[in-house]
């Protein structure tokens, strides 16, 4: 009976945990709220008229994270001229947003999902409970333009600024 139950729970911890279906491009970009960095509650819908780089991403202080959130810092003034703003989420707290943000000198919102309910909402949540990077463009009508999964950290600034071009004509 132990083989038994022991093979059981090789086989139930071996399935990966099902994130919620992605939305996709088309839909209307799922409605949350979540405490930044600073403490401030950020909603999606606060953004209404902009364009939207929602970015997950797994890890705060880790090589890829870093990488991805230099390079969005770096264009940052790119993503104003196009009326973007850059929004990032992950499992992380507030206050490991805030130590990130001030080691890293970002100055865009870092959101904090503790409870992983909007990660998960976005279909990003990965197997090992942080999140997948994963990215989202949302357009100024809260629609969904486009969607990247398993991005490249170090050229993936570069891919959004592109699409958005692109968008914009």
């Amino acid at each position: 009976m132990n083989r038994v139950r022991f093979a059981l729970f090789a086989i139930l911890a071996a399935l990966p945990i099902a994130a919620a279906e992605m939305p996709q491009t088309g839909q209307t970009a799922p409605e949350f709220s979540l405490p930044s960095q600073d403490g401030s509650n950020i909603a999606i819908k606060e953004f209404r008229g902009k364009w939207v780089v929602l970015y997950f991403y797994p890890k705060d202080g880790t090589t890829g994270c870093t990488i991805e959130a230099h390079n969005f810092q770096q264009d940052l003034s790119k993503y104003e001229a196009a009326k973007a703003v850059i929004v990032g989420v992950s499992v992380d707290s507030t206050d490991s947003h805030k130590d990130f943000c001030a080691k890293q000198g970002l100055t865009f919102k870092l959101l904090a999902d503790t409870d992983k309910k909007v990660v998960d909402q976005y279909g990003s949540l990965g197997t090992r409970g942080v999140a997948n990077r994963n990215t989202f463009l949302i357009d100024p009508s809260g629609k969904i333009v486009k969607v990247w999964t398993g991005v490249n950290p170090n050229v993936h600034s570069k891919e959004v600024l592109e699409t958005l071009e692109t968008m914009e004509k």
